[in-house]
């Protein structure tokens, strides 16, 4: 009776707890969170985005090795019981019992710590391991063992933020699962226990005698052999926390403005949650090599224009002085300061910390170097550049930035000295992608990452200036004017409710009649408003939300010339379309996504390839690709603006600062009181575009033109791409006819005329232009006005800089140029 009493008080108490348990058939197609990962257009990682730091690995993938650790370690009778293991429970029982309560064990078999993973909570109580019981019965009916392991082995925490068998072994060895040995097997199986316990550097004491007792297990579960276990319990503890092997982090590069981008667009996309927890492959459209030299080439002149400058900030950042001077705490405090750490210009950029400062030189700690052969001294002439008194700008325990300055370029050559860098304050983003297919191929959003994640590329809206003006003149081309119509450049007056305005062109001289490439060649700011009032307002800014430049753009006169705030981002998509003849094309960052089953979630080119499969296509053709993109322009109309900004790249603004082997074209843009600088330009494949400017807006200098800062910019980056990507001649669309003409006048030459003021116009066939009408928008032309003289350019005066230098600048400002829509 009593027996019979003791079953059913069981019974009723299983009864009891095993109603309304979770439901343990979800299990069978649980997925568990794992890492979403960025590849390079190469295959190579370059980015992780996780919550849980975890790589799924099913169950016949693990090596038996792996599997034979953990059952030693948590559970010899896995394979025989039914999901609870009644011995164990009784020798827990009575261990507790005979200990009075201070050696309370759980006795948990992987089946019950799996329910208690997945479905139940971590509380010690009686309650909880009665239903963690019943769930481990019901699951062991519906799973198998191999499944229910392959749950536990990818599922369980094991320490440094790794879930799982695979990301452990990654996180502690930098190894595969199949790469490891039997000891480093049964460290990780030493870890479910409790992780923090058995930290493999500051308990690695206590670590290496639970990794011996698991290897002893093993040996006794027939798992080892006996010589085996003799050998790799011998074996030291290593690990990537103790410094014995290089972390798999380090292998990657740091985190940039173009992965941290695509996290933002596919957090948008697919959701936040499912990008970081879904396991998503995700292949990248960038060139590593060219995002390189993208970054070089914005630093380059950022850096540039700071030193310009003269004023030091340093990084803000300092540690005391008393541990500053200390040998044996400097290096620990340095390294606990965030400071940017992902500068590579001319070489690394090493944080580093005054530690004494004498007459004539600094004493530095610098991070991660320890060579006697490079002293870590910086001497007074190397901060000449600095304006006022070299002791006034420094203290002992200020951290800095250094690199070393050697004989080579880019870190190369031999050792000269440490040289002392800032990161600038003035700020800037560049851009550079396919004009086909809308792939972006590099992406810099500032001078550092790690300095400032505000991506200046895709985030910030600053006024274009002068390069938005191709987008008034498209309006105009396919309204029915021609590359050769006339213009008059002369002053214009205009109410507005905030007074006067009267804008200027950046040179302060007027035109008179002149033909549109000239307007475009020179960027005048008069021809340009008079071309708006003529076309309307209203088809301005239609055009400009078609190109994507805004999604609603206000109609006001004075955003013809750029004072409407848009992203670079958007600017070098829509300049695309004038470099493919007109067709619409979408930025991506992202070719293609894959889920963690390897099914393809999303692919950005729609396009077809005809007869890629073909294996008869001969050597001397290449596939064919089909499109059916949107046509956003004519095509003439497309090839006609390029044409145009051929010329503002060969003989106007930018022609002394954009010089290629391949015919390239583009367009400047300086706003009021040089606050933002602009060039966008492209070849026959690739357009980039760069902007520089302080992230609260103000005056960069009156010797600050988009030509001469990102110009060259362009023109660096641009030479690394053509030459691995090519590029040729502009594609003449069908339709139309050649026709030369002067550019000064507008007037219709010969067909043998040449000279430099000849230019061979492309007209729409049955659109013979007119010749002789000038329009004006509008605006009466003074019969008084005193002109630039027919074929002179708009120059600029050249002054000598306080540094000796010279340097080129516009007039004085006036009220007129800078108020709204003043632009040049």
């Amino acid at each position: 009776m009593g027996v019979m009493l003791i079953a059913v008080s069981l019974g009723a108490v299983f009864y009891i707890y095993g109603k309304d348990l979770p439901s343990h058939e979800s299990l069978a197609n649980y997925t568990p969170p794992t890492i979403s990962r960025i590849f390079s257009t190469e295959g190579r990682i370059i980015d992780e985005f996780s919550r849980e730091r975890r790589l799924f690995t099913p169950a016949d993938e693990i090596p038996e090795l792996v599997k034979q650790a953990f059952i030693s370690a948590e559970d010899k009778n896995f394979y025989s019981h039914g999901g609870y293991d009644a011995g164990g429970i009784a020798a827990a029982a009575y261990e507790a019992v005979r200990s009075r309560g201070e050696n309370v064990r759980g006795a948990s078999t992987i089946t019950q710590q799996v329910m208690k993973n997945f479905l139940l909570s971590g509380d010690r109580k009686l309650e909880r391991k009665i239903k963690e019981i019943i769930l481990a019965t019901r699951i062991e009916e519906t799973l198998d063992k191999e499944k229910i392991l392959e749950l536990y082995l990818n599922e369980i925490f094991l320490g440094q933020n790794s879930y799982g068998v695979a990301a452990a072994a990654q996180t502690y060895f930098n190894k595969t699962l199949s790469q490891l040995a039997p000891h480093e097997a049964a460290f990780l199986a030493s870890l479910p226990k409790a992780p923090s316990d058995f930290h493999p550097v500051r308990r690695k004491d206590r670590l290496l005698q639970r990794r011996n007792y698991v290897l002893r297990e093993m040996r006794e579960n027939g798992f080892i052999t006996e010589a085996a276990y003799e050998t790799e319990v011998d074996e030291p503890l290593r690990s990537v926390q103790n410094g014995d092997y290089e972390p798999f982090a380090k292998a990657l590069p740091p985190r940039d403005y173009f992965t941290d981008e695509i996290r933002r667009q596919l957090s948008r996309d697919f959701g936040e949650a499912e990008f970081f927890t879904g396991g998503l492959s995700v292949r990248a459209t960038l060139d590593p090599e060219l995002q390189v030299v993208a970054a070089r080439a914005l630093q380059g002149k950022l850096e540039e224009y700071d030193r310009g400058i003269g004023r030091w900030r340093g990084t803000g950042k300092s540690i005391p002085a008393e541990v500053a001077t200390d040998d044996a705490a400097w290096r620990e405090a340095l390294a606990n300061v965030s400071v940017a750490r992902d500068i590579d210009l001319d070489g690394p950029w090493y944080p580093a910390v005054v530690r004494k400062i004498e007459d004539q030189q600094m004493t530095l700690g610098i991070e991660g170097t320890i060579n006697d052969a490079e002293p870590p001294v910086v001497p007074r002439k190397d901060i000449s550049w600095l304006r006022g008194d070299f002791a006034a700008n420094f203290e002992v325990g200020d951290v800095v930035h250094v690199r070393r300055m050697t004989e080579g370029s880019n870190g190369e050559g031999a050792f000269i000295r440490w040289t002392l860098r800032q990161v600038p304050e003035v700020q800037g983003g560049f851009m550079a992608m396919d004009v086909n297919t809308g792939r972006v191929i590099s992406m810099q959003g500032g001078f550092s990452y790690q300095n400032s994640v505000f991506n200046r590329a895709t985030q910030a809206k600053r006024q274009p200036g002068s390069s938005f003006k191709p987008f008034v003149y498209a309006a105009a081309l396919d309204s029915g004017y021609t590359p050769a119509t006339i213009i008059v450049d002369a002053p214009i007056e205009i109410n507005t409710p905030q007074g006067l305005w009267r804008p200027r062109n950046s040179s302060n001289k007027f035109y008179g009649p002149t033909p549109l490439r000239t307007g475009i060649e020179q960027s005048r700011n008069l021809m340009t408003i008079r071309l708006a009032q003529e076309v309307g307002m209203d088809v301005v800014a239609s055009y400009a939300e078609r190109f994507g430049v805004y999604e609603d753009m206000s109609p006001f006169l004075a955003n013809s010339l750029g004072s409407e705030e848009t992203t670079l981002y958007n600017m070098v998509a829509a300049y695309a379309m004038f470099a493919n003849g007109g067709e619409r094309v979408e930025p991506t960052l992202v070719d293609r996504v894959q889920d963690r089953y390897g099914r393809t979630v999303y692919r950005h080119d729609p396009r077809t390839c005809v007869d890629c499969t073909d294996p008869g296509i001969p050597e001397s053709r290449g596939p064919r690709i089909v499109s059916d993109r949107e046509r956003v322009m004519d095509a003439i109309t497309a090839y006609q603006l390029t044409s145009m900004m051929r010329g503002v790249v060969e003989r106007g603004t930018a022609s002394n600062h954009v010089k290629l082997s391949v015919p390239v074209a583009g367009k400047t843009g300086t706003t009021n009181d040089a606050r933002d600088v602009w060039f966008v330009g492209f070849t026959s494949n690739i357009v980039a575009g760069c902007y520089i400017g302080f992230d609260q807006p103000r005056s960069l200098g009156r010797g600050a033109y988009g030509a001469g800062m990102c110009g060259p910019v362009f023109t660096e980056f641009m030479r690394k791409a053509t030459a691995k990507y090519g590029g040729g001649e502009f594609k003449v669309p069908p339709g139309g006819f050649f026709m030369k003409i002067d550019r000064f006048t507008g007037a219709r030459l010969s067909d043998d005329a040449s000279g430099p003021n000849v230019v061979a116009e492309y007209f729409r066939e049955g659109e013979e232009p007119i010749f002789g009408i000038a329009f004006d928008g509008g605006f009466a032309m003074g019969n008084d006005l005193e002109l630039f003289a027919t074929g002179e350019r708009d120059t600029i005066r050249e002054v000598t800089t306080s540094d000796g230098q010279t340097g080129k600048v516009g007039k004085k400002a006036t009220f007129g140029s800078i108020s709204s829509g003043g632009l040049y």
